[in-house]
């Protein structure tokens, strides 16, 4: 058995709610939306066949019930992976950068380079300096 979220009923407690259910009900009343949905909630950790024996359930329609609501929730899920695109990052028309260090000092012409070129350029004579 795999470990259990708390946000999810124990089959004890599914049962218990099925047989109040069934002694309060009036005549031949159908199953309630939300006992199949814990019963289907139960039945993800338990499996379809012990929590339709344990519940006195349709072993099948409950099967059928978790497919479908698993279907749901795939349909509503967030996904998981978003691709972002930069906006068009203009060129800048010219550039100069002078960089003075212990061993002298060095002067870089830039013409038609991205904000992004001269951030890598930066990045590496840094790492190189350090």
């Amino acid at each position: 058995m795999g470990r259990r979220e708390t946000c999810n009923p124990s089959i004890e407690e599914v049962r218990t709610r099925f047989e109040d259910w069934r002694q309060n009900r009036q005549g031949k009343a159908a199953i309630p939306g939300e006992l199949w949905a814990a019963a289907a909630d139960v039945a993800r950790w338990n499996g379809v066949n012990r929590t339709a024996a344990e519940l006195h359930l349709d072993g099948g329609k409950l099967k059928r019930l978790m497919i479908a609501t698993r279907a749901e929730r795939e349909k509503a899920a967030p996904p998981s992976f978003v691709e972002l695109v930069a906006p068009h990052v203009p060129v800048i028309a010219e550039c100069s950068v002078e960089l003075e260090g212990r061993r002298g000092k060095i002067r870089i012409q830039l013409k038609g380079s991205s904000a992004a070129d001269l951030t890598a350029l930066s990045r590496m004579l840094w790492d190189l300096a350090s």
